[in-house]
């Protein structure tokens, strides 16, 4: 089919063609954005934790007698919530991924250096390791006589002793890069060294900010002495709603002097850590939706508007010889001359929105591939929309261009 009568006819509509070039450059930009950020939230929500989801429980407890020792009430407490029926193993920790108690730490290979690496501490009573269900791939856990206590009564001093540490592989091959870890020293304060016994798989951090550290986290040997803490059990998914009730009633019981707070399994930690990127998905997906629908509407209208107002040049066609599927490819053939236009300036106009969400929002750089799968999706539905009055118009009978004044 040549172009030339296509063109033509374009040149005669123009302001009709620009506004519906214009429709598709910034729904290819726009779209293209979208898919970007739905794909972006989407894998944050599937990060994998690096713990044990599907089998932990844990309550948040913070007592309101200052006077007794934190650390003797907290192994008690252990002692009783291990003799629940369904429990493998409870500890006592400060933080956990995704929860958002984030305590981040400097950390360097050298003493009093100048640059660090920013890197979120774990810390928790022994068994830490097993009752999360870290996979440790370098390395031993933490011995028996290698813990101390947080201090945080004092401002956490137990980071200036604190002998050992395990690390995750992300911060390990940030820290030593084509190296291992084991047995190297770390500086998380000031001069004072800290040996890496061990590395772990994965482990999130509390809060994610950035997926270059999504997991610069470390764990250390001390066991929690703050007023606040989180009490983690390890069971079977189907006994965590009962083991939740019961361990509960056992704190209660031991020691009334205490507010318990979020009874909740892992799964629910997660669902609330994401849970306005889920709604954020939802939201961009209508809106990505909702102006897809928009320019098909746009395409389709134009299309009818065309036919109607053509319908004697189609009959001539028809009866110089054209056949319907002549009538069609050439319908068919002038949408995706408009689409095209339209891409090839939604695809600048994408890297431009997309630079601008990079600057206020600290959206990462959109990826190329985006753009010839967003310019895909418009083509597809610039042809299924014309396709209706394309047919329509394929169908007009030769007898039309006599009867047409």
């Amino acid at each position: 089919m040549q172009l030339r009568p296509i063109l033509s006819s374009l040149t005669r509509h123009k302001l009709t063609a620009f506004l519906l070039i214009l429709q598709v450059t910034f729904t290819c930009a726009i779209v293209c954005n979208v898919m970007f950020m739905i794909a972006t939230r989407t894998s944050q929500m599937r990060l994998p934790s690096g713990i044990a989801e599907n089998e932990l429980a844990m309550i948040d407890s913070v007592d309101i007698d200052a006077t007794e020792n934190p650390l003797v009430r907290h192994e008690q407490d252990l002692v009783a919530l291990r003799g629940i029926a369904g429990v493998k193993s409870a500890v006592v920790v400060d933080a956990l991924p995704l929860n958002r108690d984030n305590w981040t730490n400097g950390i360097t290979t050298v003493p009093d250096a100048d640059t660090h690496v920013g890197a979120s501490a774990y810390n928790g009573t022994p068994g830490e390791l097993q009752t999360l269900g870290l996979h440790l791939i370098e390395g031993r856990d933490f011995q028996a006589d290698e813990y101390i206590a947080e201090d945080v009564p004092h401002g956490y001093k137990g980071i200036d002793t604190v002998p050992v540490t395990i690390v995750t592989r992300a911060l390990a091959e940030q820290l030593f890069p084509g190296q291992s870890a084991l047995g190297k020293d770390i500086y998380a304060s000031g001069t004072h060294p800290t040996r890496v016994v061990g590395v772990v798989d994965h482990m999130l951090r509390p809060a994610l900010r950035d997926p270059a550290t999504n997991e610069y986290a470390m764990l250390f040997p001390m066991k929690p002495d703050d007023s606040e803490v989180t009490y983690v059990m390890r069971t079977a998914p189907h006994d965590r709603e009962r083991v939740l009730k019961e361990a509960s009633a056992v704190l209660v019981r031991l020691n009334g002097n205490r507010i318990l707070k979020s009874p909740q399994t892992f799964t629910q930690v997660r669902d609330s850590y994401f849970h306005r990127d889920q709604t954020m998905v939802g939201l961009l997906l209508v809106a990505g939706l909702g102006l897809l629908f928009v320019t098909a509407l746009g395409i389709a209208g134009l299309a009818n508007f065309w036919v109607q107002q053509r319908r004697r040049q189609i009959g001539v066609r028809r009866a110089l010889g054209a056949t319907r599927s002549d009538i069609l490819r050439y319908f068919q053939t002038e949408n995706f001359l408009i689409v095209s236009g339209g891409i090839v300036l939604g695809m600048a106009l994408a890297f431009a929105l997309n630079l601008t969400l990079m600057k206020f929002y600290e959206l990462p750089r959109l990826p190329l591939y985006y753009l010839p799968i967003g310019a895909l999706a418009l083509w597809l539905l610039g042809q299924l929309a014309v396709l209706g009055p394309a047919l329509r118009a394929a169908a007009v009978p030769p007898v039309v261009a006599t009867r047409s004044v």
